[in-house]
């Protein structure tokens, strides 16, 4: 077997964004659904603006962190098996030398799918035991019948189902576009990098800051998880300091929780690949005696800007999301307290983030320092 078990177990990065984006799904459209028969028992006109709120709040929460989460995981699969080929590629080249057709390799990558299902199942799970207490917390003011949980087959199916068989024909149809690389190329271990820097960008630049450019190059999808992980702790902690007021605490602790598990597991999975695939350039450097923190800077001092361009993203997104729930969505509700920015939960949350990524960064630091130069050299 081309893909083992195994190989599908490292994805668990994907597994836990899944598992996050069924959660809410479920949730918010669970509620609609059971609220939805409902709606002829709904007779006061407080009640119906309720309904209409909370029914708008569902579709728009489902659709964006859902839509944003699915993006995400999409990326992070195109990328695991691009780097999966690039690390057996000496072996898928021999495969094809012995006669396998390209499509007969890259079915076997079928076994990604097994991540996304495993997120998906453990997501709507979760979310269905805890739908009671969250039909409690929406229907807080008493203003509906009381709402029972009921189990939606085509829900489920849309939620665990078509995810993981979508998830795992992508991986299928991406692997056998990837592996159209001639067989020379995946014997010699020689892979596609494209970067068009002027002469005269690099003409007189010096090396350290020369290689720090061409390592983000070299690895772009790397960019976007590191900022996606801000984006998350950015977007999420703010939410969450500021659903205290609009909605409830528990609600406030679910979407901190989320926001965490997402930034954390973004972020480790990043700067991992990012040290990992740097292995034998830090090895080169450290064997022409650099520096522990130019070897440092030039592979991981590339990304920092990008993780708090990622926050300021996240800032105005959360901010956005919210001003338009309260204004539009929640507009007809009575005692619904006006929503400004948060200047003191955004300097609290910058506060946070700079101790926890510079953090995480010094141990990544660390984690170059350990490599052992003899290992990398005899790969």
């Amino acid at each position: 077997m081309v893909v083992g078990m195994k190989d599908a177990l490292k994805l668990i990065g994907i597994s836990i964004i899944a598992c996050c984006a069924v959660f809410v799904c479920t949730l918010f459209l669970s509620y609609n659904i059971d609220v939805a028969a409902l709606k002829g028992e709904i007779t006061t006109k407080v009640g119906v603006v309720m309904y209409q709120a909370q029914v708008s709040t569902g579709k728009v929460v489902a659709a964006v962190s859902g839509g944003c989460l699915a993006v995400t995981s999409v990326i992070m699969l195109l990328f695991y098996v691009k780097n999966y080929i690039d690390t057996h590629s000496k072996e898928l080249g021999i495969l094809k030398a012995l006669g396998y057709s390209n499509f007969k390799i890259a079915k076997h990558f079928w076994v990604f799918g097994l991540s996304v299902f495993v997120g998906c199942a453990l997501g709507y799970m979760s979310a269905f035991l805890y739908l009671p207490s969250f039909y409690e917390l929406q229907n807080a003011e008493h203003l509906f019948p009381e709402i029972k949980v009921q189990f939606h087959p085509f829900l489920a199916f849309l939620l665990v189902g078509v995810p993981a068989i979508s998830f795992a024909a992508l991986a299928v149809i991406y692997a056998c576009l990837r592996l159209k690389t001639p067989v020379f190329d995946l014997l010699k271990e020689k892979h596609e990098y494209k970067a068009k820097v002027s002469k005269n960008e690099t003409k007189d630049m010096p090396f350290l800051k020369e290689l720090t450019r061409s390592t983000v190059r070299g690895r772009k999808s790397l960019v976007f998880f590191i900022a996606f992980s801000a984006f998350c702790f950015s977007a999420m902690v703010q939410m969450s300091m500021s659903m205290k007021d609009l909605s409830s605490e528990t609600m406030a602790i679910m979407i901190m929780t989320i926001g965490l598990i997402l930034a954390f597991v973004t972020l480790f999975l990043s700067l991992s690949s990012v040290v990992k695939g740097n292995a034998k350039t830090i090895a080169m450097m450290r064997v022409f005696g650099y520096q522990h923190r130019d070897c440092s800077k030039a592979v991981l001092g590339g990304y920092r800007p990008f993780s708090y361009i990622g926050f300021v993203i996240g800032t105005i997104y959360q901010y956005a999301l919210l001003k338009i729930m309260v204004t539009i969505v929640f507009a007809d509700v009575g005692n619904v307290p006006e929503y400004n920015f948060d200047f003191t939960a955004c300097a609290i949350t910058l506060g946070l983030f700079i101790l926890t990524y510079e953090i995480a960064m010094y141990g990544y630091s660390q984690r170059i320092r350990e490599l052992p130069i003899k290992s990398i050299m005899l790969e």
